[in-house]
């Protein structure tokens, strides 16, 4: 069972900036795209970011293009989600996934690891 671990959630004001990170054990962690997904209180879980294998290529929400950056770290098996000029409306539990597949997406379904998921939470 591949786990993913996930850190840096919290509470900050709007406007401010927080990194997230999500570690794994998981050997084969460099063929595998990376993802990050978010749920607000209510609603669906929605794309937020992807990254491939070798990090050289991403796909962004546009909700979050131009304020987060995903990023990798395939020595460490770590993937990091750095976000800026965060907004109320950014508040959520965000969730780490992993793919089987190098290749970026948008759709859930092409994960089959998740997190536990890290509150995020900005004031106004």
């Amino acid at each position: 069972q591949v786990q993913l671990v996930e850190a840096g959630g919290g509470l900050v004001q709007a406007g401010g900036s927080l990194r997230l990170s999500c570690a794994t054990s998981e050997r084969t962690f460099s063929t595998n795209a990376m993802g990050w997904f978010r749920q607000a209180p209510g609603k669906e879980r929605d794309f937020v970011v992807s990254i491939e294998a070798s990090g050289r290529y991403t796909l962004y929400a546009d909700s979050v293009k131009g304020r987060f950056t995903i990023s990798r770290d395939n020595a460490k098996n770590t993937v990091y989600l750095q976000m800026d000029r965060l907004a109320p409306e950014d508040t959520a539990v965000y969730y780490c996934a992993a793919s089987r597949a190098p290749i970026v997406s948008r759709v859930s379904d092409s994960y089959v690891y998740w997190g536990q998921g890290t509150q995020v939470t900005i004031s106004a």
